[in-house]
């Protein structure tokens, strides 16, 4: 009680205890040795001890709830699909220096429309999170764009004309801003259901486990859709590996942010962009007299699998290294306390 009690004095509930405890160290074979059973009916009981101004009831209260779609976040989550194909059409309806303006203007207006719409609802960073996933992300997103076609001209001695632009790709992105929101606000409001009815932190992880991958499931569903479908639209190739991997990625590093995990995504896309950057890089040195052998693994693997397998073996393996980590992160109750974007 006297190591805890700041956190026992703040607490509005028992539950909030519990998470505190658990990200203290605190363990149900902790719990036993002061005779409980386990960290909840723990923190039932030093919350109750806890002097308080009003005569509050020990019994456990619902968590807060998250979010609703109500809250306007569901709506502006249609923000940035929708820039992006005004975007897209404008760039396909123009040509010469008019297309690069409108192709500036629709980045920037995309960029501005996702912020918008990050800043409500189930994704919204904590306030005081830092860290400079903004940039890497952007960067990841460009390769999406412009990536594949300037590696497989670099290849050939190109690129000659204008640059290759893969819109369906950074479309389908967009659009799955929205599925993104609808799939965090779910995984959100189970979580809490299911903190309130747990009896114990093994319980309530071995609970999370599944929600979890059903959740990253059924956005991964929703991006492939959405990419099949804006392939059909524009003509291009139906579904990128890559693309798909850069979703999962883009998801998970910001599942972690939002529930105050944002070191790891921050390197792991660090780590992603510059990998990217140095693929991309090594092509077209190579081009230097006596350089040629720096593209050689690059020119292994795409002759292998094409140029989208450069994201797809980056952003794959950057976003499977994430889930791992999300599952052993996003499952323990201290992740879930407050709902996501509480200070």
């Amino acid at each position: 009680m006297h190591r805890h009690r700041e956190l026992c004095e703040r607490a509005v509930d028992p539950l909030e205890i519990a998470a505190g405890l658990e990200a203290h160290g605190v363990t149900d074979r902790t719990a036993a040795r002061f005779r409980h059973r386990d960290v909840f009916s723990l923190a039932e009981e030093m919350y109750a001890r806890v002097p308080r101004d009003t005569d509050t009831p020990p019994e456990r209260r619902p968590m807060p709830a998250a979010s609703g779609p109500g809250g306007g976040w569901a709506v502006l989550a249609l923000l940035p699909g929708a820039l992006c194909a005004a975007a897209v059409a404008g760039v396909r309806l123009t040509h010469g220096q008019p297309r690069l303006a409108v192709a500036a203007a629709g980045a920037l207006a995309v960029a501005l429309g996702l912020r918008v719409a990050l800043r409500r609802g189930p994704l919204r960073v904590p306030l005081g999170t830092t860290g400079r996933s903004g940039t890497w992300t952007c960067w990841l997103l460009a390769y999406a764009l412009l990536g594949d076609g300037l590696v497989a001209a670099g290849l050939a001695d190109g690129p000659e004309g204008p640059w290759p632009l893969a819109t369906a790709p950074v479309l389908a992105l967009a659009l799955s801003c929205a599925p993104a929101l609808w799939c965090a606000h779910l995984l959100s409001v189970r979580a809490r259901r299911k903190l309130g009815a747990s009896r114990g932190l093994a319980d309530f992880a071995d609970s999370m486990k599944p929600l979890l991958l059903g959740v990253f499931a059924l956005y991964l569903c929703a991006l492939v859709s959405l990419l099949a479908l804006c392939g059909t639209v524009l003509d291009e190739p139906a579904v990128s590996v890559g693309a798909v991997a850069l979703g999962a990625l883009l998801l998970l590093a910001r599942l972690l942010t939002v529930h105050g995990f944002p070191h790891a995504p921050a390197v792991v896309l660090c780590t992603s962009a510059l990998t990217e950057t140095c693929a991309l890089t090594t092509v077209f040195a190579s081009r230097l007299p006596g350089c040629s052998f720096l593209a050689a693994p690059v020119r292994t693997v795409t002759d292998a699998w094409g140029p989208g397998a450069v994201p797809a073996l980056v952003c794959g393996t950057a976003a499977l290294l994430l889930l791992v980590h999300t599952t052993r992160t996003l499952t323990r109750a201290s992740a879930h306390a407050r709902p996501p974007g509480a200070t």
